[in-house]
């Protein structure tokens, strides 16, 4: 299993390396993604389900965002799980359209719903809470100032941003997932933020153990 999802990293690196921003969609229609672990990350749920980020904090008409969502369970699971009314975006029309395969399938009535977009051109909303799982680690380091700038731009005074730092490895030198450590997103965030959690989840996915940790900010 390890040795077929490092083949598909490769993979991926070679479509992005090629196609840029476009590597993406071609991953998906070729079933390259390496990171689609086919549930929620246990990290979220363990985060929510301790009350880090209080429910009396978030209005009833709150909105969330989950950038580079893929096929939308941590979406899902934030709708669920909080209520909010859940944007899951990413890049890739295949991903998109995976997401809303995923929700079709679980008959529930959720408040979610799934858009191309990018990240970086999304204006004129806020959100009271966003989720960044694997998103800063897909794009560019050269891009992480403007995913700094964004997120302070799209998180309201008082909301929430969840990142699931992953993976802590050695620094290969080539990407994605690029090279992270939890100081790289506070040295884009800048000032404004408090952190009010910040830990070794204490169930992670089996390929996940050792090589993660959940920081959640509020915005000042």
């Amino acid at each position: 299993m390890a040795q077929a999802r490092e083949a598909q990293m490769v993979q991926l690196q070679e479509m992005i390396n090629e196609h840029e921003y476009k590597g993406w969609d071609f991953a998906w229609k070729s079933d390259v993604t390496p990171w689609d672990a086919g549930s929620f990350q246990p990290a979220l749920k363990e985060i929510l389900d301790d009350g880090i980020v209080p429910s009396s904090l978030i209005p009833a008409d709150g909105r969330a965002l989950v950038p580079g969502c893929g096929r939308g369970y941590d979406a899902i699971y934030i709708a669920k799980a909080l209520g909010l009314e859940t944007l899951g975006t990413d890049i890739s029309q295949t991903a998109v359209e995976a997401a809303e395969a995923y929700r079709a399938s679980l008959k529930e009535d959720v408040d979610v719903r799934f858009e191309v977009s990018d990240f970086f051109s999304i204006d004129g909303i806020q959100f009271d809470l966003i989720y960044d799982y694997t998103f800063f680690v897909a794009i560019s380091p050269s891009r992480r100032a403007d995913w700094g700038r964004q997120m302070k731009k799209l998180v309201k005074p008082g909301g929430f941003l969840i990142t699931l730092v992953f993976p802590i490895d050695g620094d290969s030198g080539t990407g994605p997932p690029f090279y992270v450590r939890a100081e790289h997103y506070e040295e884009v965030l800048g000032e404004g933020w408090t952190v009010v959690a910040d830990r070794v989840p204490e169930i992670s996915l089996e390929s996940h153990k050792g090589r993660e940790r959940m920081i959640v900010r509020r915005r000042l």
